[in-house]
């Protein structure tokens, strides 16, 4: 799933629910173009990685990079930076 913009307390639920309703066996979130990346985003790609426990990769834009750093999820392993 390729994701841009804002993904905010606006946009993180429906962000979810859209992967959640695809029946899939591994899922690449692509937030490469993402430009800003809040606590509800982040509650929602945490909620995806305890969905897909061993098949969830997220792809992070520079600011997702930055944000799951500080919010202490930098080496998790779902995390592929560029």
């Amino acid at each position: 799933m390729v994701v841009t913009g804002e993904v905010d307390m606006a946009t993180a639920d429906t962000m979810l629910q859209t992967v959640l309703g695809e029946p899939a066996g591994r899922v690449t979130l692509d937030l490469r173009a993402v430009t800003f990346f809040d606590s509800a985003a982040i509650h929602a790609v945490v909620r995806l990685a305890g969905h897909y426990p061993d098949t969830l990769t997220v792809l992070p834009s520079r600011q997702v990079s930055r944000v799951l750093e500080i919010a202490g999820l930098g080496s998790q392993p779902w995390l592929h930076p560029a």
